[in-house]
């Protein structure tokens, strides 16, 4: 097993939002480049051996998802989430990414992945399939192949670009026009986060992004997953959205009537709930992301009946 190398474990405040401090950043080398450094908050019972991973977006950093592990922590979930180094490909990723695995001792992991972060679970997932680490998947605003952006010409031309002008182009893909505070907070915060990210960071980001690839789903068919995404504008269009049902035909959908880009961002209570009755089915098992004894079968119930309700009330 490699064993990795913890750079630091210190305190980065998040901005935009008024954030509380989530958790330590752990920085961590787990490659033979030094120059390659994961960062990530690690939350909730370490007992937990199955926890749940959140990867962010091209713009996203690890903090992003601070409203998830508040939330989830709280309820007696593990939780982590990272920020990538910098990759060139997505088999270099998932190489980079099964290490950190190891150096973190998890034998198998949810994915929750948002946009690229989806479309990269979705490849990890696909790599590790005969020696599977990933139990199950939750794609936001997710992805199958990278061909719908329309820029894999460009993909290896990133590297070469300044920065202000891949920010550009990230920013292209945010929402223009009208919104409610609380996705134009959201969209602040991302802006935020967007502006921390040095040019290889952000080139790698849209290199991964736009690389010519497209998951193979024969490979990671009997993986539970759920599909969550947004009824109003975003960056996927609706042919990718019907890609991804198609797809996973079996998959649980769990949409949103509005959250835009960012819905852990600005609908979070609604994200969350999602997200623990997306993990509901593997509790009392050794893929259990909570702490048995903070499970409630009354608690969990009532989060049920308030699910199936807030649906009902938006398809009237």
């Amino acid at each position: 097993m490699f064993l990795g190398k913890v750079l630091s474990s210190v305190s980065e405040p998040t901005f935009g939002f008024v954030a509380p401090e989530v958790s330590k950043c752990h920085k961590i080398i787990v490659d033979d480049d030094d120059s390659k450094v994961w960062s990530l908050y690690d939350a909730g019972p370490r007992s937990i051996r199955c926890p749940l991973i959140f990867l962010p977006p091209v713009s996203g950093t690890a903090d992003v998802f601070f409203q998830q592990i508040l939330a989830l922590t709280g309820w007696g979930y593990r939780v982590i989430a990272l920020q990538y180094p910098v990759y060139w490909d997505h088999l270099e990723f998932c190489d980079g990414f099964r290490k950190l695995l190891d150096h973190l001792q998890l034998d198998k992991v949810h994915l929750f992945g948002a946009s690229l972060g989806g479309f990269l679970a979705q490849k990890f997932a696909e790599y590790t399939h005969k020696s599977p680490r990933v139990q199950s998947l939750i794609l936001c605003n997710a992805f199958s192949d990278t061909s719908i952006f329309n820029q894999t010409w460009t993909a290896n031309s990133f590297w070469l670009m300044p920065a202000f002008m891949l920010k550009k182009i990230v920013l292209g893909n945010f929402a223009s026009g009208p919104v409610d505070p609380e996705m134009a907070d959201g969209i602040d915060f991302m802006v935020d986060r967007l502006e921390s990210l040095g040019q290889s960071e952000l080139a790698s980001r849209l290199t991964l992004n736009c690389q010519n690839s497209y998951v193979e789903p024969h490979k990671i068919r009997d993986i539970p997953v759920t599909i969550m995404d947004v009824f109003d504008q975003s960056a996927l269009s609706t042919e990718a959205k019907e890609e991804m049902y198609k797809l996973y035909p079996n998959a649980r959908r769990a949409h949103l009537k509005t959250g835009g880009n960012f819905p852990y961002l600005c609908r979070s209570a609604e994200v969350n709930l999602y997200i623990q009755i997306h993990l509901l089915q593997f509790h009392g098992t050794r893929y259990a992301a909570i702490d048995p004894s903070m499970v409630s079968a009354e608690e969990l119930e009532v989060q049920k009946i308030s699910l199936h309700t807030s649906s009902e009330q938006e398809e009237q």
